[in-house]
């Protein structure tokens, strides 16, 4: 891997987009993540502010009264990391691309969707393509209900359902990171829509061996059920869903693409007050093969200091039944390979959003404990300093 000194990147991704936040403003709060839903944007007349003209470029097509193609988008992101870690067994600086992606939408007969997206390594181009993230096709027959078929995103559990471009932490949890299935893409099919205040999301997956287009379709299944209800108006807030998801995942040893859980739940709460807001997960898992049972829970508070800078934080607590449960985190893993039974994180950052979700700097601090059994030498502590930059179009 490349280094280089965590403390000029940080410095120079936040000037920059200081800089440019008084060139690309948006009226919404930061934390309004309504704002950067991925809705196509309509291109923008002249007299509009610059960055809604920038992010009406990639729209190459619109046109709502054709019969046949109505849009046409590219779409793409690239998310960049530098962090510095020092724990009791090592420390490690670096920085990375950590996701380089491109692909285009396009929507037909006013109601049929086509999404295809493909992973590149950019630091690492031999080859430059890594894998097809999406490639799906979906018909919305109404708000109540759209079909989905092809390579899809799996959403359960808090983070392991936000898109990586709007997460308010720069990684997700370290819960998620055990229970969800990072792959997070597996052929399929899957049927989701909101009817009132009510939501939810069903799909059957192959859980077969990976590859990098569709996966093999041979080792098993796995099906999630996902319901919630929006509180938000009779609280007189924004948001405030209360969700619940389940996944049976077939417990065939020789599937590599999802997590080694027969059963995994989540009871999930996201409240959005407009200027401040939390979430809070309760999640477990049932293993098997030599994976133990795995529980835990994560709080995370947000706050929007100015209408482009927000603070948030989080609290992550992980457990199995058995030693050596839980595994670790995306960059203690650069120093370490322990897992252990208990795991617990605490991390405070700041959210600078130039454009919404669509270009944002994140920098934040964290401190991980794990322990381990008595006398084995699983016991870990670091502290984490990581800075990212966001875009996404």
């Amino acid at each position: 891997m490349r280094t280089l000194r965590s403390l000029p990147v940080a410095a120079a991704a936040l000037s920059l987009c200081f800089l440019a936040g008084t060139i690309c403003s948006r009226s919404a709060f930061a934390g309004d993540t309504a704002a950067a839903a991925g809705k196509p944007i309509i291109e923008a007349a002249e007299g509009k502010p610059l960055g809604d003209r920038i992010w009406a470029l990639p729209t190459l097509y619109k046109n709502d009264d054709s019969s046949f193609l109505n849009e046409f988008r590219l779409v793409g992101r690239a998310h960049f990391d530098a962090f510095t870690l020092d724990s009791d067994v090592g420390s490690n600086e670096d920085w990375i691309v950590r996701r380089l992606r491109i692909g285009a939408k396009a929507r037909f007969f006013h109601n049929l969707y086509f999404h295809t997206e493909v992973d590149l390594n950019a630091q690492n181009p031999d080859p430059l393509y890594s894998r097809l993230t999406e490639a799906n096709l979906a018909w919305k027959f109404n708000d109540a209900a759209t079909l989905s078929v092809g390579k899809l995103g799996v959403n359960f559990t808090l983070d392991g359902a936000t898109s990586s471009n709007e997460l308010l932490t720069i990684n997700r949890s370290n819960l998620s990171n055990n229970l969800w299935f990072p792959t997070r893409y597996f052929s399929g099919v899957a049927v989701n829509g909101k009817i009132g205040q009510w939501q939810y999301n069903t799909g059957y997956f192959s859980s077969g061996t990976e590859t990098p287009e569709f996966g093999n379709f041979d080792a098993g299944y796995f099906w999630l059920g996902s319901v919630g209800y929006n509180f938000g108006k009779a609280l007189g807030v924004k948001k405030a869903l209360l969700r619940a998801d389940y996944v049976y995942n077939d417990p065939n040893l020789e599937n590599n693409a999802t997590r080694p859980f027969e059963q995994i739940g989540a009871l999930v709460f996201q409240l959005d007050a407009g200027r401040w807001g939390f979430s809070a997960e309760v999640d477990g898992g049932v293993g098997f093969g030599t994976q133990s049972d795995v529980w835990g829970v994560n709080v995370m508070p947000w706050f929007n200091i100015t209408k482009q800078l927000q603070a948030a934080g989080r609290y992550t607590y992980v457990a199995s039944q058995d030693p050596g449960g839980v595994r670790m985190g995306r960059y203690d893993t650069t120093v370490t390979s322990r897992r252990g039974d208990e795991y617990s994180e605490i991390y405070g950052g700041l959210n600078y959003y130039v454009y919404g979700h669509r270009l944002k700097v994140q920098t934040g601090v964290s401190y991980v404990s794990l322990a381990g059994t008595p006398g084995t030498n699983d016991e870990y502590h670091a502290w984490q300093w990581t800075t990212s930059l966001r875009i996404s179009f």
